[in-house]
C-alpha cells in the first residue's frame, strides 16, 4: 500500500492517521526460482574468467588459460544448480568447495585419485609437491612465469575461491557491488607485477562480468529501499551517464596530479611484488627494474683466478622472433649433472685459459645457476641440476640457486683480433637456431646493419664495425628513456623504436647487435647475467688455489651481452652498451670514442666520463650504483613529504564519510528556526539519518508515527518507554511537526507536548535534533557510536546505491536475455515431458 501525503482540516482534522506495518516479505520458497541462478552464475563466470585474461603475462603464454576456464565454469555451474533446486546458500556455497576439490583433482591428480576426481592419499602427496614448485616458480622467477603444474595449479585454485566469494557475495548476501572486491583481487595481481599493469581487454572483461553481476541482482532481486529507483526508471539513464561522466574525468586526471609512473616513487616498470622481493635474475631479460631498484637485491659473491673480474653468466636468448622474447630452455635435450660438461665443438685455439671461480649465491633466488662461460664441471651443489649441451646454461631439476656455494672450473681460448679474423672458416657444427634470422625484421634494421657493416669483409670485422656503432657518440645509455618513449623490454618492435631514438640500456644494445649480427650471417645469441662485480676486499681460500680476491654483485649489476659464433673459436663476448661492463681486449682495438651518457637520473650507473678513443678500459670494477650527494638530499626530502601526504590522503578517506554526513545536517537544519516552518520536511529526513546511523532505520512502508513510536519505544533513548528523557520529547516534537506540515495537525498530540515547560516556537529543529542526537550517544555502546560518527549507514548505504546506478540503465537487456532463457528452458523442459508420457 502506498500513502499520499493529503492535509486534513475541518471535521477531519482529528482522525488518527493510520499505521501501516511494513508488509512481510516473500519466503524464499514462495517465490519462482526461474532462470537467476543460471543468468547470476554466467555472470560470475564472465567476470572471473574475463579478471583472469589480465594474467597473461604473469604466466606465460596461454596454455594454463583452458584449465582456469574449465574450473571458473564448473564451480559455477555447480552452485548454480544447487541454487536451482532452491538448496540453503550454506549449501550453495558447500558444494562449490566440492566441486572445486573434484575439478582440480581430476585435472591435475587424476591417476592418483580414487575414480579420477576423488582425493586419496597419494593426492595429498602430490600436492605438496607441486606447491613446493609452485612456491619455488613464485620465489625464483620474475614475470612472465614459465606455467608449470604447480603454478597453474593455485591460479586454478585461487579463481575457484574467487567465484565462490563473488557468488556469496552477489546472491545470499546481496552485496552485488561488494563482489567487485573479489574480481579486484585477482586484477591486483598484474597491476603489481606486469609493467603493463592489467592490459585493456582483461579489465574490459572484468568490468563486463561485473556489470551483468549488477544488473542480474537489481533485475532479479531489486532492493526494496529505493521505490523510486528501479531498472524502469527514465531518470537512471541521466544518473548513470553523471557517474559514468564523473568517473572518466577521474580517470584522466588522476594520473596527471599523482608523481611519478616514469619517475619518482613509483616508477613504471618498478611494479611491487605481492610474495616479497624479488632476488632472482629475470629470464624474461626485462632488466629495467633491476637496474632501476634504489638498492641491490640478491647479492652474489664470488672468488676466481682470473686476471680481471668476470661476467657471471646464467641463460641465453637465442629465438628473436615475435614482439616478446625469452630463453628456449630445451628441456628435452637438457642432461642432469653437472660433474662434467661439453662445449660441444671443436676449438682450434692454441692457447687456452682455466679459471676457477668459488661462488656464493646467497639469498639470490633462480632456477638458474650463475657460472663463468665456458663451465666445464660445477662441484659442490645441493640438489639435482641438468645443463643444456647447446648453450651450457645450468637449470635446476628439484631445486634453485638459492644459498649455493659451489666449486666452477671452465676454459676459454684465449682471443686476440688477430686470431678472430682469421676464423673465416664456414660455420659449422651448432644448431640452426643460431643462424637462423628472425622473420619480419623491421626495415630500419635490416638496413642499419647493412650500412654499419659496409665494407666489411671479415666475420670480425663486421662485428666490430656493429659494436663501434653502437658504442659512438650517436648513442646514449639511459634507464628513463625506453620508459619515456614506450619501447621498455624486448622484441623486434622495441628494437625498432631503439635504433630510431638512439637511447636505452643493456637490453637494447646488446638486442641490436645480436640481431644485426644474425641478418650479416654471423650466429649470434644474448647472454642474461651480471656484469663484472666490486671487490668486497675479503679473500676466499679455495683449495688449491690460495686466496683469492673476493667480489660481489647484486640485481644493479644485471645484464645483457650478445655472443657471436667463430669456427674455431666458439662463442665469443662482445660489450656493444656504453658505460656497462667491461669491453674485452679482442674486441678493443680500432674502436671509436665510446657512447655519451644522458644524465637522466642514471648519474649512479654512468661512469662521469667517456671512454678516450682506442682506449681499452682496465679491470676496475663498475662503480657501486648509489645516489651522489644531491640525490641523497632529494631523496630525503621526498620520502617524508610523500609520507606526509599518504597519511593526509589516509585520513581524508578515513574522515569522508564524517565529513559529508556534518555537511548533510548543517545544510537541512539551516534555515527558519520555526518548528511548523519549512524545515520540518527536512528535520525529519535528518532523524530518519539519525535514527539510521544507530541501527534504528524505518521501514520502507512505515508511517512517521509508527516510526516515532518505535523509536521511543526501543530503548535507544533512555528507558523502555523513553520516559522523562529529552530525547524521547524531542522526537516526538519532531514528529508532530512533520505530520502537521503534511497532513495537518493531529489530534493525538496537542502543541503543548512539543516539550514539557517550553513553548514549541522557542525550541529549534537543530537543537531538539541536537537533543535527539546526544541521548542516542548515551544509551548506545561504544562500537555503534564509532560506527556511527565515522562509517554512518545512511552516507554508506547512500553510497551504495549511487554506485550501482548506471547497471540501472543497462538492466533492461538483461532481464530480457533472462526472461527469454528461462521461457526456452521451460519449453525444452515441457517438450521432454510430453515426450516421455507418449
Amino acid at each position: 500500500m502506498t500513502l499520499t501525503p493529503q492535509r486534513h482540516s475541518g471535521p477531519d482534522q482529528g482522525r488518527t492517521p493510520e499505521v501501516l506495518a511494513p508488509s512481510p516479505a516473500p519466503s524464499a520458497q514462495s517465490r519462482r526460482v526461474g532462470a537467476q541462478p543460471w543468468v547470476m552464475a554466467a555472470a560470475v563466470a564472465v567476470s572471473v574468467a574475463g579478471a583472469a585474461l589480465s594474467l597473461n603475462g604473469v604466466l606465460r603464454g596461454w596454455a594454463w588459460y583452458v584449465p582456469v576456464l574449465t574450473t571458473v565454469c564448473v564451480v559455477a555451474l555447480a552452485m548454480a544448480v544447487l541454487r536451482s533446486l532452491r538448496a540453503q546458500p550454506f549449501l550453495v556455497a558447500l558444494g562449490g568447495f566440492a566441486s572445486l576439490v573434484f575439478i582440480l583433482t581430476f585435472t591435475f591428480f587424476r591417476r592418483d585419485s580414487i575414480a579420477g576426481f576423488i582425493p586419496s592419499g597419494d593426492t595429498m602427496a602430490q600436492l605438496g609437491r607441486f606447491l613446493r614448485r609452485a612456491s619455488e616458480t613464485v620465489l625464483a622467477e620474475s614475470s612472465p612465469v614459465a606455467p608449470n603444474a604447480g603454478i597453474v595449479l593455485v591460479t586454478c585454485a585461487v579463481l575457484g575461491l574467487v567465484v565462490i566469494l563473488v557468488d556469496a557475495l552477489a546472491v545470499p548476501l546481496a552485496l552485488p557491488a561488494t563482489s567487485g572486491l573479489g574480481l579486484l583481487a585477482v586484477l591486483v595481481v598484474p597491476a603489481m607485477v606486469k609493467p603493463q599493469s592489467v592490459g585493456p581487454w582483461g579489465f574490459a572483461a572484468a568490468a563486463a562480468g561485473y556489470l551483468m553481476i549488477l544488473a542480474c541482482s537489481q533485475w532479479f532481486a531489486p532492493d526494496n529501499r529505493t521505490t523510486a529507483d528501479t531498472a524502469r526508471n527514465p531518470g537512471q539513464f541521466r544518473r548513470a551517464a553523471l557517474t559514468g561522466g564523473m568517473a572518466l574525468v577521474i580517470t584522466l586526471l588522476l594520473p596527471l596530479a599523482v608523481p611519478g609512473f616514469d619517475q619518482g616513487t613509483f616508477p613504471q616498470g618498478s611494479r611491487l611484488n605481492p610474495w616479497g622481493s624479488s632476488t632472482g635474475l629475470n629470464p624474461m631479460i626485462s632488466l629495467g627494474n633491476s637496474l632501476r631498484s634504489p638498492s641491490g637485491d640478491g647479492r652474489i659473491t664470488y672468488a676466481s683466478n682470473a686476471s680481471r673480474p668476470q661476467y657471471l653468466r646464467s641463460v641465453t636468448v637465442d629465438r628473436f622472433d615475435g614482439d616478446s622474447w625469452s630463453p628456449d630452455d630445451r628441456d628435452a635435450s637438457r642432461r642432469v649433472g653437472v660433474g662434467r660438461m661439453d662445449v660441444g665443438y671443436e676449438v682450434l685455439a692454441d692457447e687456452q685459459v682455466r679459471t676457477v671461480t668459488a661462488i656464493d649465491t646467497g639469498r639470490f633466488t633462480s632456477p638458474y645457476l650463475p657460472v663463468p662461460y665456458a663451465p666445464d664441471s660445477v662441484n659442490g651443489l645441493d640438489g639435482r641440476w641438468s645443463w643444456d649441451p647447446a648453450t651450457l646454461s645450468i637449470k635446476g631439476v628439484d631445486t634453485n640457486a638459492r644459498n649455493q656455494q659451489y666449486v666452477v672450473q671452465s676454459t676459454s681460448p684465449r682471443l686476440t683480433p688477430e686470431l678472430l679474423a682469421e676464423s673465416s672458416a664456414p660455420v659449422r657444427g651448432i644448431s640452426e637456431e643460431f643462424i637462423r634470422p628472425p622473420n619480419n625484421v623491421p626495415d630500419i634494421v635490416r638496413t642499419t646493419a647493412d650500412t654499419v657493416t659496409e665494407g666489411s669483409r671479415t666475420a670480425y670485422a663486421k662485428a666490430m664495425a656493429i659494436q663501434n656503432y653502437l658504442r659512438s657518440v650517436e648513442f646514449t645509455y639511459s634507464l628513463q628513456s625506453p620508459v619515456q618513449g614506450g619501447y621498455d623490454g624486448n622484441g623486434l618492435s622495441v628494437l625498432a623504436d631503439f635504433l630510431t631514438q638512439k637511447s636505452g640500456y643493456c637490453i637494447h644494445f646488446a638486442s641490436a647487435m645480436a640481431v644485426m649480427a644474425r641478418l650479416e650471417g654471423i650466429p649470434s645469441r644474448i647472454a642474461v647475467g651480471y656484469a663484472p662485480g666490486r671487490s668486497t676486499g675479503a679473500t676466499v681460500s679455495v683449495p688449491g688455489q690460495g686466496a683469492l680476491t673476493e667480489y660481489e654483485v647484486d640485481s644493479r649489476d644485471a645484464h645483457a651481452w650478445p655472443e657471436l659464433y667463430f669456427q674455431g673459436l666458439g662463442w665469443v663476448a662482445f660489450e656493444p652498451t656504453p658505460s656497462r661492463g667491461v669491453v674485452p681486449d679482442y674486441a678493443s682495438q680500432a674502436s671509436t670514442p665510446g657512447g655519451a651518457s644522458t644524465n637522466e637520473n642514471n648519474d649512479d650507473l654512468i661512469p662521469s666520463s667517456a671512454a678516450t678513443p682506442g682506449a681499452t678500459p682496465g679491470a676496475t670494477p663498475v662503480p657501486l650504483p648509489g645516489l651522489d650527494s644531491s640525490g641523497e638530499a632529494e631523496h630525503a626530502l621526498r620520502l617524508p613529504l610523500y609520507g606526509a601526504a599518504g597519511i593526509l590522503l589516509l585520513a581524508l578517506l578515513a574522515a569522508s564519510p564524517r565529513m559529508v554526513r556534518a555537511g548533510l545536517r548543517s545544510r537541512r537544519l539551516r534555515g527558519s528556526p520555526s518548528p511548523g516552518g519549512s524545515t520540518a520536511a527536512s528535520a525529519w529526513a535528518e532523524l530518519r539519518d539519525l535514527a539510521t546511523d544507530y541501527g534504528l532505520a524505518p521501514g520502507v512502508s512505515e508511517t512517521p508515527r509508527h516510526f516515532s513510536g518505535r523509536l521511543r519505544e526501543s530503548g535507544a533513548l533512555g528507558g523502555p518507554d523513553g520516559a522523562d528523557d529529552a530525547g524521547a520529547r524531542a522526537v516526538a516534537s519532531l514528529t508532530a511537526d512533520f505530520e502537521r506540515q503534511q497532513y495537518g495537525r493531529p489530534a493525538g498530540i496537542p502543541e503543548s507536548a512539543a516539550l514539557a515547560g517550553e513553548p514549541a516556537a522557542a525550541v529549534s529543529a537543530a537543537d531538539r535534533i541536537a537533543r535527539t542526537q546526544a541521548s542516542l550517544r548515551r544509551h548506545s555502546r561504544l562500537p555503534q557510536r564509532l560506527r556511527a560518527e565515522w562509517l554512518p549507514p545512511s552516507v554508506m548505504n547512500r553510497w551504495g546505491l549511487i554506485a550501482s546506478a548506471p547497471v540501472r540503465a543497462i538492466s533492461r537487456p538483461a532481464a530480457k536475455m533472462g526472461q527469454a532463457a528461462a521461457r526456452s528452458w521451460r519449453t525444452v523442459r515441457d517438450g521432454l515431458r510430453r515426450l516421455r508420457q507418449g
